[in-house]
């Protein structure tokens, strides 16, 4: 195996070895056919699921940040997530809507799903991870308000535990202007609307 973005190839031995043992121990064998190379595969798929420990959150929006006269809100809403929740290394997958308003800059539109993506790779819980979201863009725009809102649905509750399938998750980080003025507050919950449970 060869170094990646956030295991080396060391690591990835490690990890490939945890998981022989774990299928060792719940009784299947790892030398059948089906799971001869399972271990590698689950090794280089965590280099994937987690590489947003090897990027800085700030060098994304750092090189697109852009002078203009523009103080109305900008929302980019419906911006697909796939985490892992840290209790149970099991997925979280939903819809991210994030919104500021400029106060002499914007951000490239792509930035800010890059944003998203970046605290989704990590292990999450799903409250930090949108205020991370939140906290990121305030800190390198300097905006009049952020707000961020994650609709999620979580394999933890739903494979598992309590076994509540239908059940979502939805949080919010409210910054600024978003915080301290309903009717802006209230503008933005009408632009993104209700969970839905369609399109998680």
């Amino acid at each position: 195996m060869e170094d990646g973005p956030v295991l080396s190839a060391v690591c990835k031995t490690v990890v490939a070895n945890a998981v022989t043992t774990i299928l060792k121990a719940v009784g299947e064998d790892p030398q059948r056919e089906g799971l001869l190379k399972t271990p590698d595969r689950v090794a280089r798929a965590y280099d994937e699921l987690l590489i947003g420990y090897s990027i800085d959150p700030l060098t994304v929006l750092n090189d697109a940040l852009f002078d203009v006269t523009y103080s109305e809100m900008v929302i980019v809403n419906d911006i697909d997530f796939y985490s892992l929740c840290e209790h149970h290394m099991l997925p979280f997958i939903g819809k991210a809507h994030v919104a500021y308003i400029p106060d002499k800059k914007v951000v490239g539109l792509s930035k800010i799903p890059r944003i998203v993506e970046v605290f989704a790779r990590r292990l999450q819980i799903q409250e930090r991870m949108t205020r991370q979201i939140a906290d990121t863009i305030e800190e390198l725009l300097n905006p009049l308000g952020v707000a961020v809102v994650i609709d999620g649905m979580h394999m933890c509750m739903a494979m598992r535990g309590v076994k509540k399938s239908n059940a979502r998750m939805r949080t919010s980080a409210l910054l600024g202007t978003f915080a301290h003025n309903s009717k802006t507050r209230s503008e933005f919950m009408e632009h993104i609307g209700p969970i839905s449970r369609v399109q998680l």
